[in-house]
């Protein structure tokens, strides 16, 4: 549990962070140098001069990670589709582990537990997600029994003009 809470922490300062420097970024200080373009050299031999995979299986593989995994500062972007430098980094991280040879799954687990299950656009299914998902249905079904049983209830009470008593007039 505490694991859990220091994880979360970790990740809000990170994001945290990752936010002020956006916004430290944006105030126009002075004007910024021209950026180095990467050596050719710095690359791993399996990328080529435009940051794609050489192997078209691994960048099919890596297209679909990619979108599969949300932008931790955008929030409804994939890292695919996201500019910050954050987005950047990630989707290089999931390059450099395909390179490497990693599976699928061991990706994802690995960005799982490094910034949590809201990585995910689509997490997987376990007691905590289902629990999740299947709440408003339960309190759906739950309210229609509460309907249900109030109106049969109130069906079989008498009416106050069956109640045989005849007002009173003068």
């Amino acid at each position: 549990m505490k694991r859990r809470v220091k994880r979360r922490v970790g990740l809000a300062l990170f994001v945290l962070v990752i936010a002020a420097a956006g916004v430290a970024s944006a105030t126009p200080a002075a004007p910024a140098a021209p950026a180095t373009p990467v050596a050719p050299a710095a690359a791993p031999a399996a990328v080529d001069d435009h940051g794609q995979l050489l192997d078209h299986t691994l960048q099919a593989r890596f297209e679909q990670i990619t979108k599969d995994l949300r932008c931790l500062v955008c929030q409804n972007e994939s890292i695919a589709d996201s500019n910050v430098e954050l987005a950047g980094d990630l989707r290089r991280q999931v390059r450099e582990m395909l390179v490497a040879g990693q599976s699928d799954d061991a990706i994802f687990d690995f960005m799982t537990d490094r910034y949590g299950e809201f990585v995910r656009f689509s997490p997987p299914l376990t007691p905590k997600t289902l629990f999740i998902w299947g709440a408003p249905f339960l309190m759906l079904v739950l309210g229609g029994v509460i309907i249900y049983r109030v109106v049969r209830k109130r069906a079989a009470m008498p009416l106050d003009d069956e109640a045989g008593a005849e007002p009173d007039v003068k």
